[in-house]
């Protein structure tokens, strides 16, 4: 949360001096506190994970051959925000926009294939909320967003439709409840600079937002009515009951699958998909619930031959209306490096390896493989 006071505690003052010594161990306790919330703010200015630690690793390498030079003006916290900002600005300007398969083209036709991934990953990636202890409720009395609802699927991908410092200053000002004045220091532009790109930013995110966030859909279900969405879907996708999953879809429901680019639309689509895809008899799967982005979903495992056990093959992302489904955005984890559609055709069988990695067991407290 915001500090508007510029004071730190008798601990943090020992630690700044410390660490401003060349103390790296006192450095790490310094700056602990404020890492996973650092992390999540540089997911949602990245879209990505992975380029969110690299991104957080090189702030802080930054923060700590600068801390001589800190002279507590603002609180330890902002000051770390503004270096975490200005690398993630940095790295946005080497690296594609990233978007979700549903933004990048137009719903596929089930009978023509799944397509190729991307030989660059332009995928946003599921983010880990549990494991990064994402709090619940506001970060500031000033924040427009829930700390939650920040890091939802779509509001992330609207987010990387704004130019970069109408991202920074959006998420700035609106999540983390920063003022004006903070950001504009931040930024090293003016507050009219920041009030004009958060009005701009303001209209492009609500444009593409649903009308209703997953926190609220989530708010106005009970225990018992979220819990037979998630079993459900895990008792007829083992069974390869085509049917029941079709039935807890809405009218209008979606599926895509990054890193492939095709995804699908309406029942009758994600019905026939379905037919063709997972649930044509050629795969085994077993499910465990999880979640990712806030939401709910379910961690999709697959027979493996070769390790004679199922190995995780997706993260099913849930975007709920009302008790039904109305998108469920598989975030796969296999190899991209195959040219040849038939490769993809049969990606349950696929081998695991570095060229996708927006999904790895360990960061959703999933194990790698189920008996």
């Amino acid at each position: 949360m915001p500090n508007p006071s510029t004071s730190a505690t008798t601990q943090e003052r020992d630690l700044l001096q410390a660490a401003s010594g060349g103390d790296e161990q006192a450095f790490g306790r310094l700056v602990e506190p404020y890492r996973s919330e650092l992390q999540a703010h540089c997911y949602r200015m990245l879209g990505s994970v992975h380029d969110a630690e690299d991104a957080l690793q090189d702030a802080l390498l930054r923060a700590w051959k600068a801390l001589a030079r800190f002279e507590g003006r603002s609180s330890l916290r902002s000051w770390l925000y503004t270096i975490s900002t200005n690398t993630c600005l940095n790295s946005i300007e080497r690296r594609p926009k990233r978007v979700l398969p549903i933004d990048y083209g137009p719903a596929a036709d089930p009978h023509d294939g799944l397509g190729l991934p991307p030989i660059e990953s332009v995928w946003v990636e599921p983010f880990p909320d549990e494991g990064l202890g994402l709090e619940d409720g506001y970060a500031a009395p000033e924040a427009r967003y829930e700390l939650r609802e920040s890091v939802e699927l779509a509001f992330v991908a609207a987010l990387q439709y704004l130019p970069a410092n109408q991202r920074a200053v959006l998420i700035l000002r609106e999540v983390l409840g920063f003022s004006a004045n903070e950001v504009a220091e931040s930024l090293d532009t003016s507050v009219a600079s920041v009030n004009s790109a958060l009005q701009r930013a303001r209209k492009t995110v609500d444009d593409r937002l649903p009308e209703e966030s997953q926190q609220a859909t989530l708010r106005s279900l009970d225990d018992q009515q979220l819990r037979d969405v998630v079993e459900g879907y895990m008792d007829a996708m083992q069974r390869g009951d085509v049917e029941a999953v079709v039935a807890m879809l809405a009218e209008d429901a979606a599926w895509s699958m990054p890193p492939l680019p095709a995804w699908f639309a309406g029942r009758d689509g994600l019905r026939e998909f379905m037919k063709r895809g997972p649930l044509s008899g050629d795969w085994r799967w077993r499910h465990l619930p999880t979640q990712a982005n806030g939401q709910p979903a379910v961690a999709s495992y697959a027979w493996y031959a070769e390790d004679d056990a199922y190995r995780l093959f997706s993260i099913d992302v849930f975007t709920l209306e009302g008790p039904r489904i109305k998108s469920i955005t598989s975030f796969i984890t296999r190899s991209t490096l195959s040219r040849d559609q038939l490769f993809y055709e049969r990606y349950p069988e696929q081998p695991m390896d570095d060229s996708n990695l927006s999904v790895e067991p360990a960061r959703f407290g999933l194990p790698e493989l189920l008996d």
